[in-house]
């Protein structure tokens, strides 16, 4: 695969000396799903900013689709399209007029059965008369993505998109993104639910204070940074950890009743076989035994604290 944006040591800082993006480089594959997770501040929004060409960066350079995004800005800002998180519409114009003037602002022809399928997709076909005042929340938020894929973009940005959307239309949206990937359009997503980029992205990147911490397929970051928990409940509580078992670097839970060990189970030796003799050496008696693997949010959270 090409990239489809190519990102190359970005820096913003603002007036006032605050950096909010710190020698950032990322090549982003087209036809792939990529979630960019960080807290409040990290510089997601700012870097969308960017690649899209609403903020300039202090330094660096970004392609897009080819082009330049400043050089050659209206060619790479033909290949984008873009849901930021705000709600920006014409509260009092209606469906179908607001995301047939989108399209148009690109100099398209017009072609209402495109317009006609991304609203079909979005569920929206029904309210296309409806003006935007009287649509839910959620609703408004579909609005905003029909007006980004009016243009028929290779490449979406979704800024945020199921902030204030209740589950099902969250599920609606990963498969329309999902349908988006299979026809080759390149997904960009910040989210706050770790479960979305559990769910959709194929690759995650975690961004912090305004840098790039890493990123990696998804799977992959599971398997090298996820962690397992073997909990084992005890027939009786302890009030202490036992001498024999200091090695082994236990947590007590549920006042002593249960013994939590982590380990890496990708290692060639996880300890645990050493452990529960150890375990039965002590004279504890294990009433019950259950793992548990680490998520994503897990995970997210961990590199965000060694970053801090």
């Amino acid at each position: 695969m090409s990239a489809s944006v190519s990102i190359r040591n970005v820096s913003k800082i603002y007036d006032g000396g605050f950096q909010a993006l710190e020698d950032v480089s990322l090549d982003i594959e087209s036809g792939e799903i990529l979630a960019l997770l960080g807290p409040n501040g990290a510089g997601k929004t700012t870097l969308i900013s960017i690649v899209c060409g609403i903020t300039r960066p202090t330094q660096g350079s970004v392609i897009v689709g080819g082009y330049d995004n400043i050089d050659s800005y209206r060619e790479a800002r033909q290949q984008i399209g873009l849901v930021p998180q705000e709600l920006h519409t014409d509260a009092f114009e209606s469906v179908w007029n607001t995301v047939r003037y989108s399209r148009g602002l690109f100099g398209l022809p017009k072609a209402p059965e495109k317009i006609e399928q991304v609203l079909r997709d979005l569920s929206l076909w029904d309210k296309k008369d409806s003006r935007i005042v009287t649509l839910s929340g959620g609703m408004k938020r579909r609005v905003m993505i029909a007006k980004a894929l009016a243009h028929e973009p290779r490449i979406l940005f979704l800024d945020e998109p199921t902030a204030g959307v209740d589950v099902e239309l969250r599920k609606d949206m990963w498969n329309l993104v999902g349908g988006l990937r299979e026809t080759g359009v390149t997904v960009i997503l910040t989210t706050h639910y770790i479960e979305e980029a559990e769910a959709i992205a194929d690759r995650i990147g975690v961004i912090n204070h305004g840098k790039l911490i890493l990123v990696e397929e998804k799977q992959a970051l599971m398997t090298k940074l996820g962690r397992k928990e073997l909990a084992l409940t005890l027939k009786k509580p302890l009030d202490g950890m036992p001498e024999a078992l200091a090695k082994y670097d236990l947590e007590l839970a549920d006042n002593g009743q249960k013994v939590v060990f982590t380990f890496d189970k990708s290692a060639e030796r996880t300890g645990v076989t050493q452990l529960l003799n150890d375990i039965k050496q002590a004279g504890l008696i294990v009433r019950d035994i259950e793992t548990r693997q680490s998520s994503l949010e897990d995970i997210f959270v961990d590199l965000v604290k060694e970053t801090a």
